[in-house]
């Protein structure tokens, strides 16, 4: 999952980002509102996490901007967005809701009910509604980050599951080695180019060869069916 926070209090953003790191997520930070834009402009995001006291205004202007964007490109007006502010007024819940955030959480706050309420989000804009997802013989669950083969246990390093997760989820759709790499490392990450080759050829290695598919000179893919 690739995460914008966009919080003003640095010691609050480097806490979150080590935490969703640890998660497997990737996480790019700013402080400002046109740094949220511009980020929102430069690359896809699954989920932002907003604060509303930025470095240079409101972040309710952002979040107004992002849901007036244009549908069918970046920034996406659809991206979820959840506030987290310690504005926890019941009238400021209600102007954030009403202006197209998806959830709303008061600081202080836990951040695992914070990795709960994302997992919550991914999976309403995935449009389903159970916790695990099921891919022919494997159980794949995205919370404890543990995948199942035929009811057997298999260990996959962080990186590969978060591959595996993510084509799991675009099924049956090609991904790019580019479009995996954006969901997988942020914009300071320094990867080797063939990282996402060499997790695939472990996952079928653990998983199966039919797994994954590849169609050459494109990318990766798991069918919708399995054996398909």
């Amino acid at each position: 999952m690739r995460v914008l926070v966009v919080e003003d209090d640095a010691g609050i953003a480097q806490g979150l980002a080590a935490h969703l790191a640890g998660l497997g997520y990737a996480v790019d930070t700013t402080d400002s509102v046109a740094g949220g834009w511009a980020a929102l402009g430069a690359e896809a995001f699954d989920i932002v996490l907003l604060d509303l006291g930025l470095a240079d205004g409101d972040g309710m202007t952002l979040l107004e901007r992002l849901r007036q964007s244009p549908p069918g490109r970046q920034p996406d007006p659809d991206t979820p967005v959840l506030i987290m502010t310690a504005r926890d007024e019941v009238a400021a819940r209600i102007a954030g809701l009403d202006l197209g955030a998806d959830d709303y959480l008061a600081k202080p706050f836990d951040p695992d009910e914070l990795a709960a309420r994302m997992r919550a989000l991914r999976r309403r804009a995935a449009g389903r509604a159970q916790p695990k997802l099921l891919c022919g013989e494997l159980e794949i669950d995205p919370a404890a980050r543990t995948v199942l083969r035929a009811g057997q246990p298999v260990e996959l390093s962080g990186r590969e599951f978060s591959v595996l997760l993510t084509l799991v989820e675009a099924r049956p759709h090609v991904l790019t080695r580019a479009q995996i790499e954006a969901k997988l490392y942020n914009f300071d990450a320094a990867l080797e180019s063939n990282a996402i080759e060499v997790h695939v050829h472990r996952l079928r290695r653990k998983l199966g060869e039919q797994v994954v598919r590849t169609v050459r000179g494109v990318g990766y893919y798991v069918p919708a069916e399995p054996g398909a």
